[in-house]
């Protein structure tokens, strides 16, 4: 059978089906691979960060014990370039807020491309829900608000394009009134929760975005620190800190305990389905726990056991054999998760603060 059968055998397969060729996505429930990365002795977060597409509270929540400005030379270091897609529709632009990244669906069955991102500061948050971009313009002008120029007297009414001006050299202006997908001029704010409430990309970012998304491109603002997927006869927890938490991760690189939701249990069951019984407890509490942004094994399908250690594949084979009391398992798996983070436990750390540092929203 020759291409073009081939071809008009696919398109009315999917024709029959009420399938878009055209709306065909990419398949994959993630992006991306984890890499290990060997320091140089000049390297520093904020640089690795923006060389390899991260942001920086990613590459700190995912080295936690290095210091970002001196990681040391040899060290080993994750770069988290594998990304759990957000529980969202494929389709434009997809951005989620806790991991401080975008999602743009526009090439097809390709993967997404993906940007990382500087979001609104406490009391400006970026706001969640749909919109569209509405226009766009290289070189924009930026007309502070009433708001900035009383919290900034001295600001100019108006700033001109060029090196000063905080939108850097394009913007994509949205459905929401005083909000863009924009540049900027303090690159090492990305990845950091900086802004008034506008999405920020690196210079390089912008430039390529800009030329990518058309105006009328629909935009999806999600907030999801907990992210889970199967990849292959594997889930996946992936864990970011939550906008509460950004602050702390990037000031100290971790985070204060916090209980798991009713939410996030519900999540995680949901995720695993029929295989909840095989859920790897001791994983979750940690993921959670450190919140280090990048996805974990947390369970294994059946068809994947093989691979593992004799004893532990007969174990698990034995385990699946009983009859499971669903309700208890759900009892017994909430009392594992509360234990780390029983009240009083939190109450006897230290705090993360460090009255010895100063908060550089704006390095």
């Amino acid at each position: 059978m020759n291409m073009m059968m081939k071809s008009l055998i696919l398109a009315a397969v999917l024709a029959f089906t009420g399938i878009n060729p055209a709306q065909a996505g990419y398949d994959k429930p993630y992006i991306g691979e984890t890499k290990i990365y060997k320091a140089k002795y000049e390297d520093t977060f904020v640089h690795l960060a923006r060389d390899n597409n991260l942001g920086y509270v990613e590459i700190r929540a995912a080295n936690p014990d290095a210091d970002p400005w001196i990681p040391g030379e040899g060290r080993e270091l994750i770069l988290p370039l594998r990304h759990i897609l957000p529980d969202a529709k494929r389709e434009g632009v997809v951005i989620n807020l806790p991991e401080m990244r975008l999602y743009a669906f526009i090439n097809g069955d390709a993967a997404p491309e993906t940007f990382p991102l500087g979001v609104g500061r406490e009391g400006l948050e970026t706001p969640t829900g749909s919109t569209k971009v509405v226009r766009k313009t290289a070189d924009p002008i930026w007309r502070p608000t009433k708001r900035m120029r009383e919290e900034d007297p001295e600001l100019p009414a108006v700033v001109e394009a060029g090196p000063e001006n905080p939108l850097g050299s394009h913007a994509l202006y949205l459905g929401w009134p005083q909000y863009a997908i924009h540049g900027t001029n303090k690159p090492f704010g990305i990845g950091r929760r900086v802004s008034s409430g506008c999405i920020r990309m690196y210079p390089e970012g912008i430039a390529k975005f800009y030329e990518l998304i058309p105006v009328g491109t629909k935009v999806t603002v999600v907030d999801q620190p907990i992210k889970l997927a199967w990849i292959d006869d594997e889930l996946y927890l992936e864990a970011h800190p939550d906008m509460a938490q950004a602050i702390q991760m990037e000031e100290t690189g971790q985070v204060t305990r916090q209980k798991l939701t009713d939410a996030d249990m519900k999540q995680i069951i949901k995720a695993a389905g029929e295989y909840k019984d095989r859920l790897h407890w001791a994983a979750i509490r940690t993921a959670i726990r450190d919140r280090r942004g990048f996805p974990v094994k947390i369970a294994r399908r059946p068809a994947a056991i093989s691979d593992m250690p004799a004893i532990v594949e007969e174990e698990l084979q034995e385990e699946s054999a009983k009859d499971v009391d669903w309700e208890e398992e759900d009892n017994k798996a909430r009392e594992a998760l509360e234990e780390i983070y029983d009240e009083k436990s939190a109450e006897k750390e230290a705090s993360y603060e460090d009255p010895g540092k100063k908060r550089m929203l704006n390095p």
